[in-house]
């Protein structure tokens, strides 16, 4: 599958299992496991419900883990509701979970948001799961809706205006006693 130009591109059947662990549940703010953070250094902000975090930023809840240079928790009277993460690039990482693989993101720029149930990845963005990859400069995830809009970097930014997907064939693997007579993987 080839996709078109420099238009941003909706790809929600196909992607939802490429990422359907993805970043969607970047940090889970109903669970009872605490998010964790290190950093060489800190700086909170009470009134302004903030703190920044710098210098090989680690986030962790569970074995869910974001990796930064740079981090900026915003919270709400709920909790934390907006994560900002900068680095070159920052990392994401979400444990695999039952019949899901784990889920690795690469951007320069990864913002999560609890209230617009929205993981942007922005410059550079690369999401895989297993031998599953999306590549874009901006990849916008809605979380509830699970539809996934991705654009290219613009010739006036260096790039083709394009994205990238590549999607492993459903049946990989299957011994051929497992395929239907079509050569397609049965019960799919």
């Amino acid at each position: 599958m080839k996709p078109a130009g420099r238009h941003p591109f909706i790809w929600s059947a196909m992607l939802a299992t490429l990422i359907a662990a993805g970043p969607t549940a970047a940090f889970d703010l109903d669970s009872d496991t605490p998010i964790k953070v290190t950093a060489d250094s800190a700086r909170l902000d009470d009134n302004e419900g903030t703190a920044v975090y710098t210098g090989a930023v680690e986030l962790t809840q569970g074995e869910t883990r974001l990796e930064a240079e740079r981090v900026v928790l915003h919270r709400s009277t709920e909790g934390v509701s907006r994560i900002e993460a900068e680095g070159t690039p920052a990392h994401y990482f979400q444990p695999a979970r039952a019949g899901e693989e784990a889920t690795d993101a690469w951007a320069l720029d990864i913002t999560w948001s609890a209230d617009d149930n929205l993981v942007i990845l922005e410059q550079q963005a690369v999401i895989e799961q297993g031998s599953n990859e999306f590549r874009g400069e901006t990849i916008h995830y809605d979380t509830v809706q699970r539809v996934v809009t991705a654009e290219g970097a613009g010739a006036e930014t260096g790039g083709s205006g394009r994205v990238e997907m590549v999607i492993q064939p459903r049946n990989s693997g299957q011994s051929d006693s497992e395929k239907g007579s079509d050569g397609s993987s049965q019960g799919q």
